[in-house]
């Protein structure tokens, strides 16, 4: 029985996917629900599962090629391994076209193949990374990167050449040339829009992080206990004074939209997770009724699906103020960038010890810089720095976040 595989419902938001990796190739045997193929999107890593026990028959849209929703990607041949087994020479022979032979009975990608026979490599003398020795894109593209200079520029040398060789090739300077991934253009389309489309400020301020530091290293044990395991951390005291301040000035908490100004009742915090692939922004829905708990799990919970490409589109839309720390990377001060058609972002740095003035004495105290990059279009200077030093105040003394003063 011949199955259809199609390309998942995209979201309105998401026009077309490009095809990213074949985990599988036509012949081989696949088991019910087991990756088959990746689809990346302008948001986030598709995965598309086998529907049954059997192998591909057909590879419809290879890597690299744009797809759209519910398009048909491939032939999928439902049965018992070894019938899967027996299809595979045919198979391979159609859809392979021939690589093995050409390759010297090695294995490669359809996008592997294509580039190899436009930089005129050998797929014999590449060594595969992907899984059972298969030959990658990026395989290709480092046997191509290494490679050395064609034997017209030696030829042209005098006879004492091999020394001025050896001496090129230790000196030559390698350029990697890969294509830039549809989340990573996305990422690139939305820094210049917020750049060129809102009239965006940054005021910045520093808050003494002594007081959190000394709660947390008090109950940081009993509330790991109390909570089934999860983490007291900074995140959550800065998201929920953020979550206060955000009632205060609503302004902050508001977007723009053509020419009216959408105020929400309601705090959906954006929190800025950082993966191999790029920068997202999943989402504490209604954060203002979320726990201290509940929300530090819930970050640690976006910060390990974002590593394995888990995250849904629905947790990435979506949000009113966002939060980022740069501090986890060593960075001491920063500008954030706007996350439209948000107005305003929180960035947090560097917990770093420095001399402070306190009631005319000098302390040694744990200080961090804060930065608010606001759309002073809808936010005015005085509502921005007066958002800031609100949770400046709250980080400083923790009770006011209980207290909401």
């Amino acid at each position: 029985m011949t199955i259809e595989i199609k390309a998942p419902t995209f979201p309105e938001s998401v026009q077309d996917g490009t095809i990213a990796t074949w985990h599988k190739q036509p012949g081989e045997a696949v088991s019910r629900d087991e990756l088959i193929v990746d689809i990346e999107t302008d948001k986030v890593v598709l995965e598309v599962v086998a529907p049954a026990d059997g192998s591909i028959a057909e590879i419809r849209k290879g890597e690299g090629d744009t797809i759209l929703s519910n398009e048909v990607i491939a032939l999928f041949a439902e049965g018992a391994v070894d019938a899967a087994a027996a299809a595979a020479p045919a198979v391979a022979e159609t859809v392979e076209a021939g690589a093995a032979d050409a390759a010297g009975g090695a294995i490669a990608s359809p996008s592997a193949r294509k580039l190899a026979g436009e930089k005129g490599i050998d797929l014999a003398s590449v060594k595969g990374s992907g899984k059972d020795g298969r030959i990658t894109k990026e395989d290709v593209v480092n046997a191509s990167a290494a490679a050395p200079a064609p034997a017209a520029a030696p030829a042209a040398k005098p006879a004492s050449a091999p020394a001025a060789v050896a001496i090129s090739a230790s000196g030559e300077r390698v350029e990697k040339r890969v294509p830039m991934t549809r989340m990573r253009k996305r990422i690139a389309e939305r820094l210049l829009e917020a750049s060129s489309g809102t009239a965006m400020l940054t005021t910045f301020n520093e808050v003494n992080m002594g007081p959190v530091m000394e709660l947390r290293k008090k109950y940081k044990a009993q509330f790991e206990k109390s909570h089934d395991g999860t983490r007291l951390g900074f995140m959550g005291f800065f998201v929920k004074a953020a979550v206060e301040a955000l009632r205060r000035y609503p302004a902050v908490n508001a977007s723009i939209d053509n020419d009216d100004v959408v105020y929400h009742g309601y705090q959906d915090i954006s929190v800025a997770v950082s993966t191999d692939k790029g920068l997202v922004v999943p989402v504490l829905r209604s954060a203002e009724h979320m726990s201290l708990a509940g929300v530090e799990n819930a970050i640690r919970d976006f910060g390990v699906r974002a590593q394995q490409g888990k995250l849904s589109m629905e947790e990435m839309t979506g949000g009113t103020f966002s939060i980022t720390n740069g501090g986890v990377f060593g960075s001491l001060m920063s500008t954030p960038i706007l996350n439209p058609p948000q107005t305003a972002i929180l960035g947090m740095h560097k917990i770093q010890e420095r001399p402070m003035a306190v009631d005319g004495q000098v302390k040694i105290l744990p200080m961090m810089y804060l930065a608010l990059s606001y759309d002073h279009r809808l936010v005015d200077g005085k509502d921005a720095v007066q958002f800031l030093v609100a949770i400046k105040d709250m980080i400083e003394d923790p009770a006011r976040i209980l207290l909401e003063l």
